[in-house]
């Protein structure tokens, strides 16, 4: 009966214990592993099993010659232990007797910053591991970057491997000095140094005899009594819709967690970004009805009005609401292996919600070891730059500086459904609020009736020299002959005017085709047929146009013809110029062509006239 009673008040001790998230991160082979490996250890959160594994793998993979390496402990994939290198996050779990902890050991490589990012998203505290043999260096500036960049204020810089330097009084005041100049820069400023060695022990859970010079706290005594993340005082309510719980026609409610602030029933609020008002008429907590809901708690909101209110709409009180705008300053943190290509489209995860959204303009990159903000066209693996968003939907945000959860988001490739980005809102853009669709009495319907005929956008892509203007030109006379109204977009012919200032770069190539989408869909809103032949070589930018159009306005039509069938007319001898290396970026030598996965019409250059494609096209045209 006495093991029972303790039982339970264990469990309820533990129950009650607050939850310290934090992250280490530094260069590669600074000890992240290790110090974590060593923490486990220590606290005595291992099991026997687990003891006797990590000494058959000291042996067998460890680099102490036969001693415990306790960064076998969380180098749990096959590569990490292969390479002496950690790859992926991994996520730990101890506690003390004062608090419990989640620990994400992240990757020190370079290549693998945007894992980083991963584990940062949510800590309370970094731990910076800086090699004492090696000082500052440039992956320690950038995961200090990224750490300010998101919003992680406590840092608790380890300065590991003192052993190897003699336990130096001086070498550790240098490079304190050095960290705390730069974190100045970054307007970091509640910094804790801790001289240690992860591998021996010193400093980690008790004070070393080794060190009699440092008199502060040691890295566990300090992760122990670190503030936690709380909510600003004040914070305005927000909640995130992230399910509408219907479980019968007598109930409706809308569950989530809450981001910030408190509510309670009777208090009035507004969902956005619709606006529509209502009272709160309970709230449902994990154990049942609850008269308020705060920061942290999953709830479900039930209103004393039938209002219209979906997964991604923010709850909020309704005197004092966010910002609501679709065009943004953001930080990105770029993670696809492919570059961020402005004017391309991509999709936006920003709490429960998903919507499209574009790179309007790159306004600069940073360069993480000097701050430097340098001029850029894109963003590769693992940069960071501000930039301008556009967004097809408004939103209901927060400055990421004021809330983690209403101002972060994810950016994912349309095609692949990756995650490729990272980003921080900074404020919406203020055209963004002054800017508004002005009403006009005559729409596109009119005009088209006018007209007497059906708009469509007839988008043909191929390769240079498959026939695309050719075809495109009989099709048009064929419409004009029949009394259509039609115009063709040529890119040649466009790029004398419209988009002369665009280059041949993957990237003018997107806001090339961009903007020839734009100018598509103003003139299907004319009421008229239009013909656009342009390469178009990436499927996202096609995508992008038959978006813009809308359902069954947009034909997708292949010219298909082999690159050796297209070379061997070349009839502006650009494939020869390509070969010689006068022509960069050229489509097919030197830069990729994505061809339709499911066209509307595909025409076979190679055994199809262009008469013959042509008439084919204006009566599959004529048919719809």
């Amino acid at each position: 009966m006495n093991a029972k009673i303790e039982l339970d008040q264990y469990l309820e001790q533990q129950q009650h214990k607050d939850l310290l998230r934090f992250i280490t991160c530094g260069s590669v082979d600074d000890g992240k592993s290790t110090l974590i490996g060593r923490l486990l250890y220590e606290t005595k959160v291992l099991f026997e099993d687990q003891l006797g594994q990590l000494e058959v793998d000291s042996k067998k993979l460890g680099t102490q010659g036969g001693e415990l390496d306790f960064a076998l402990l969380v180098d749990g994939l096959a590569a990490e232990r292969e390479q002496g290198i950690t790859i992926d996050v991994a996520y730990r779990f101890f506690a003390t007797d004062k608090r419990k902890f989640i620990v994400a050991d992240t990757p020190g490589h370079e290549q693998y910053t945007r894992n980083m990012v991963t584990g940062a998203s949510t800590a309370d505290l970094a731990v910076i591991l800086i090699d004492a043999r090696q000082g500052l260096l440039p992956q320690t500036r950038r995961h200090s970057y990224l750490v300010s960049l998101l919003g992680i204020r406590q840092v608790l810089v380890a300065v590991n491997k003192m052993d190897l330097m003699d336990y130096s009084e001086e070498v550790f005041n240098r490079i304190e000095a050095d960290y705390r100049a730069f974190a100045a820069q970054l307007g970091l400023t509640d910094i804790q140094c801790i001289p240690l060695s992860a591998l021996k022990g010193d400093n980690l859970l008790e004070g070393s005899a080794n060190m009699p010079w440092y008199q502060g706290p040691t890295l566990l005594q300090h992760l122990e009594s670190a503030p936690l993340e709380t909510a600003r005082p004040g914070a305005d309510f927000r909640l995130p819709v992230q399910w509408v719980n219907r479980p019968n026609l007598d109930f409706r409610g809308f569950a989530g967690n809450v981001a910030a602030g408190t509510i309670r029933i009777g208090e009035r609020i507004r969902v956005l970004p619709s606006g529509q008002q209502s009272r709160v008429a309970g709230i449902l907590g994990m154990a049942g009805a609850q008269e308020e809901a705060f920061r942290g708690q999953a709830v479900t909101l039930t209103l004393e009005d039938e209002i219209d209110i979906s997964r991604g709409d923010l709850i909020v009180r309704a005197d004092a609401p966010p910002a609501v705008a679709d065009q943004f300053e953001a930080t990105l943190v770029w993670m696809g292996e492919e570059p961020l290509l402005p004017g391309r489209p991509y999709l936006m995860k920003i709490g429960c919600r998903t919507l499209g959204m574009s790179c309007a303009t790159l306004k600069h990159k940073v360069n993480v070891n000097n701050l430097e903000q340098l001029a850029a066209r894109t963003l590769e693996l693992n940069e960071i730059g501000v930039c301008n968003l556009s967004l097809d939907q408004p939103i209901a945000f927060d400055p990421y500086v004021d809330n983690r959860d209403t101002g972060g988001f994810i950016i994912i490739d349309r095609l692949s459904n990756q995650t490729v980005g990272a980003g921080m809102l900074h404020f919406a853009l203020r055209r963004a609020q002054n800017v508004h669709w002005q009403a006009i009495d005559v729409n596109g319907a009119a005009r088209a009736t006018l007209k007497g005929q059906t708009p469509r956008i007839l988008w043909f892509t191929g390769l240079s020299g498959a026939g695309k203007s050719t075809i495109a030109n009989l099709v048009e006379r064929k419409l004009h002959a029949l009394g259509r109204h039609t115009y063709l977009l040529d890119g040649d012919n466009v790029r004398h005017g419209l988009n002369r200032d665009l280059g041949f770069s993957e990237a003018d190539r997107v806001e090339n085709i961009r903007r020839v989408a734009e100018v598509a869909r103003l003139m299907l809103d004319a009421g008229l047929i239009t013909l656009v032949s342009f390469i178009s070589p990436f499927r996202a930018e096609r995508e992008l146009a038959r978006g813009l159009a809308g359902d069954g306005a947009f034909l997708e039509i292949f010219i298909d013809a082999s690159l050796e069938l297209a070379e061997s007319r070349d009839p502006k001898g650009l494939y020869q110029k390509a070969r010689r290396g006068e022509l960069k970026n050229f489509t097919g030598i030197d830069s990729p062509y994505e061809p339709p996965l499911a066209p509307d019409l595909r025409i076979d250059t190679a055994s199809e006239t262009a008469e013959a494609a042509a008439e084919r096209i204006v009566e599959h045209l004529l048919s719809l």
